[in-house]
């Protein structure tokens, strides 16, 4: 048949649909007849119900199905004969005029947009590198004895200082009123490891057991307690225990607890560095990725699909719903959230995977299978049994989808690297490990 496509605005299309009465009819009577194999109704025989009963019952219903049904094979025969690549699902009308025994429809629906990806050679991007220093290892072999220390209590009088574990009441107030959250019996935090507020912890260093301090404290107006954000308290603190922290010593005896075959400090260090290699280097390209994709899209034009920007909003809108259930709000599923809040990002993503696929497209950018084993086997070596971690990703589609969709990533980025206006930047170990 021949297909009239007709151009609304930008990307929007619309298509008219002609479906002969006879065929929607002679549909719905056959899907009655099967349906009357098994529908029951009070007073007749499974089976045995008349088909006028079945129809005046569900005739409506699978009518609509039948129409639904059609009208969709309709559309998706007269798009594919057009060649038109449909983004989003189309608005299906049925028109008030028709031929005779006949229904006709409008489908209008947009179009995937023609992506003018512009001279890369003009695309800037800083690209980042970062090294494994001593004093990293140094910090990482600090954290590791902290997160093996032991506490004992102070023997002496002396006050708590910084890294001591201490043990208080606490109860804070508001204008003379106590405020939720405010008030904790037997609460412990470490001294100058950030675990409270600044003012907080500065009020207690000094203490001794058995002292009390009352002093005034300021929220910040960012704080994450809403209620008293901004404001200021009065807190009551009763210090209980005092407890000195022990760190182990970085030893042999340290590297053989943490499973260093050698057994040796220098082995343990290597191990460290090896380890802080590996996650510099998904950082590091992780961060010339972003910079990467975002030098693509300025250099590229393209019209936004509407349809597309609205799924991808609907989706950000579902998923913060699953974070916030998961985080134990409840009715998560139930809460509003606006979807103007997830707008422009989901502009932004959908333009950025417009983009990225008519580069892949046009360049053969697709993940490769000796790709996608060695990115999983890359990831792997960051576990203790790296071959059960291999058949996990291996043994399951979605995760698969998930590791071609970086490798295709990692494809474009090197790409797009070969031909921009590359900065090279060294950033330091602490400010890249900082950043989420």
């Amino acid at each position: 048949m021949t297909v009239t496509v007709e151009t609304l605005e930008k990307l929007e299309r619309r298509i008219t649909l002609v479906l002969p009465a006879d065929t929607i009819n002679n549909e719905v009577q056959s899907r009655l007849k099967k349906l009357a194999r098994t529908v029951k109704a009070d007073g007749f025989r499974p089976g045995k119900v008349p088909m006028s009963v079945v129809a005046q019952r569900y005739g409506y219903s699978v009518q609509y199905e039948v129409v639904n049904d059609k009208v969709g094979e309709a559309f998706a025969k007269a798009a594919d004969e057009a060649a038109l690549r449909v983004a989003g699902a189309p608005r299906i009308s049925q028109k008030d005029e028709a031929p005779e025994g006949a229904l006709a429809f409008d489908a209008t629906f947009e179009v995937f947009p023609e992506v003018q990806i512009g001279d890369l050679a003009t695309a800037e991007v800083e690209k980042v590198s970062a090294e494994v220093t001593d004093a990293a290892i140094d910090k990482t072999l600090d954290i590791l004895r902290k997160q093996r220390r032991t506490f004992a209590q102070r023997a002496s009088a002396e006050g708590a200082a910084e890294g001591d574990r201490v043990t208080i009441d606490f109860e804070g107030k508001i204008d003379g009123e106590p405020f939720e959250g405010g008030k904790a019996e037997a609460f412990q935090f470490i001294i100058g490891e950030g675990q409270m507020l600044e003012q907080f912890d500065k009020a207690v260093r000094g203490m001794k057991v058995g002292e009390s301090k009352t002093f005034p404290l300021q929220f910040p107006a960012d704080y994450h307690g809403k209620d008293v954000a901004g404001k200021e308290a009065d807190f009551l603190v009763t210090t209980k225990k005092i407890e000195l922290q022990n760190l182990p010593e970085v030893d042999d005896a340290f590297a053989k607890s943490l499973g260093i075959a050698e057994g040796t400090i220098e082995g343990l260090r290597a191990d460290v560095k090896k380890n802080l290699a590996r996650e510099v280097k998904f950082r590091v390209l992780n961060r010339n990725k972003a910079a990467v994709m975002d030098a693509l899209v300025k250099v590229s034009t393209l019209d936004l699909p509407k349809a597309l920007v609205q799924g991808e909003t609907e989706r950000m809108v579902e998923s913060a719903r699953a974070d916030l259930k998961q985080r134990g709000f409840k009715d998560a599923d139930k809460m509003p959230i606006p979807a103007e809040v997830f707008t422009e990002q989901a502009e932004k993503r959908v333009r950025l995977g417009l983009v990225v696929g008519e580069l892949v497209r046009s360049h053969n950018l697709q993940a490769k299978p000796e790709q996608l084993q060695a990115h999983i086997e890359e990831l792997s070596q960051s576990y203790e049994k790296p071959a059960e971690v291999m058949r996990w990703y291996l043994s399951d589609r979605n995760r698969m989808a998930e590791v071609e969709a970086i490798v295709v990533e990692n494809n474009v980025a090197d790409f797009v690297l070969v031909r921009a206006k590359v900065t090279e930047k060294e950033v330091p170990f602490d400010e890249l490990m900082a950043q989420a």
